[in-house]
């Protein structure tokens, strides 16, 4: 960003002074002259200020929208620190602050003379390696625009995908919570009512229902260990998977679990052979692409694999027999691979691949989503419902409890 002092002309003909943030000169005359004022004189008062602070979140569709406005501009012919200009004019103040920033940051060092994919490497919670590869590879071919129309259309997909397992994870999410809460306010401040008015009997009450009246009991008494016990098992487990040791565990256990494991193992191969598809139809090197790829699978197990494939194919192997020396590539995608490899289309049949399995996913989500509401109806029933039926067991029994108490 630059600020530029101004001399300018008003509507009324009055001469006016001020300043002017903005990311070139250009741009500066443009925000005047939006605001009605012909420009006399303009003279940078301050030499570019980089962000000091890096910008750690950009929301996805902002991004997506970002990178397709782009290669439009681009491929109408409009110059790289044209088009980012008006990205950045284009940009809410308010609502697209973070992206603001990043495009005038990386338009400020286009300017200076970095390439843009060592500009936008710069932020790379915003451009991960994938992004910065795929537009290196771009620049270098002089196909710009067309690899960020299908940077635009990837980014799309994985949004697609990760917002259809969000959404079907949501309906379980809110149902265990609701039956939690629920389950806390019976226990908490229903069950001692009850039990207080069973006290009168002075009879032995019923297993279930004492049971209840002892937990309540001991849920009241010890209320704040059990919040810290919950918060500091919380605390450690996140802390525990954030670790190498915890997520090799944690990949491990999920590729095994017998309902989720197979929907985990189709996301993680589908990501695989799209980016793979992606990188190698932009003329990434393929040593490169399986170190792009292993590290943005998102599983540790497939990324210890593709890490052993790389090694293979290194050494001379074709891909398809490095990628058969692992049991995670499943045996369609190494015929696929194969026949690619004959054809000289391997970023076809990955792609190909990649539809399929997402069109997989989407089915198996569909299923479980079906067959998840009303288990979990049935699971909110029996907590809630065993809840009341043990508080009103001894009413049932009224007859039996009064007779031990008379003797």
């Amino acid at each position: 960003m630059m600020t530029f002092s101004y001399q300018a002309r008003d509507g009324a003909g009055n001469i006016v002074n001020g300043i002017q943030d903005a990311i070139n000169e250009d741009n500066a005359v443009t925000s005047l002259m939006s605001r009605g004022l012909m420009v006399l004189s303009l003279q940078q008062k301050a030499a570019a200020n980089r962000l000091k602070k890096k910008v750690w979140s950009v929301k996805e569709t902002d991004l997506v929208l970002f990178t397709r406005q782009l290669a439009t501009m681009i491929e109408a012919g409009i110059s790289l620190v044209q088009a980012l200009t008006a990205l950045y004019e284009q940009c809410d103040p308010k609502k697209q602050k973070n992206l603001r920033n990043v495009i005038s940051d990386v338009t400020a060092r286009v300017q200076g003379g970095e390439t843009f994919h060592e500009s936008i490497a710069k932020h790379p919670r915003v451009f991960n390696r994938l992004f910065v590869s795929m537009v290196k590879a771009g620049e270098h071919g002089g196909l710009l625009s067309e690899i960020l129309d299908r940077l635009a259309g990837f980014l799309e997909a994985s949004a697609r995908l990760r917002k259809k397992i969000k959404s079907a994870m949501t309906y379980p999410v809110i149902v265990i919570s609701i039956a939690f809460l629920i389950t806390t306010f019976l226990i908490v401040r229903v069950v001692p009512v009850f039990g207080e008015i069973f006290k009168d009997f002075g009879a032995k009450l019923p297993a279930p229902t004492q049971f209840l009246i002892d937990l309540s009991d001991f849920i009241r008494a010890n209320w704040y260990f059990m919040i810290l016990g919950v918060g500091g098992t919380i605390f450690g487990t996140r802390a525990f998977l954030r670790s190498t040791r915890g997520r090799q565990l944690s990949d491990r256990w999920k590729l095994k679990l017998p309902v989720f494991g197979p929907l985990v193992h189709k996301i993680c191969m589908s990501r695989f052979a799209r980016t793979f598809a992606q990188l190698i139809r932009s003329g990434v090197p393929i040593l490169e692409v399986l170190d792009i790829v292993g590290g943005s699978s998102g599983n540790h197990v497939v990324e210890e694999s593709i890490k052993g494939v790389s090694t293979d194919v290194e050494k001379g192997d074709n891909l398809s027999v490095a990628l058969s020396k692992k049991k995670i590539f499943p045996p369609m995608m190494l015929r696929m691979v194969a026949a690619g490899e004959a054809t000289g289309r391997i970023d076809t049949m990955l792609e190909k691949m990649a539809d399929f399995w997402d069109e997989e996913i989407e089915a198996m989500l569909d299923a479980m989503t079906s067959l998840i509401e009303p288990l979990l109806i049935v699971f909110l029933g029996v907590i809630v419902g065993g809840i009341v039926i043990a508080m009103f067991l001894p009413i049932f029994k009224l007859n039996e409890v009064v007779s031990q108490s008379k003797s």
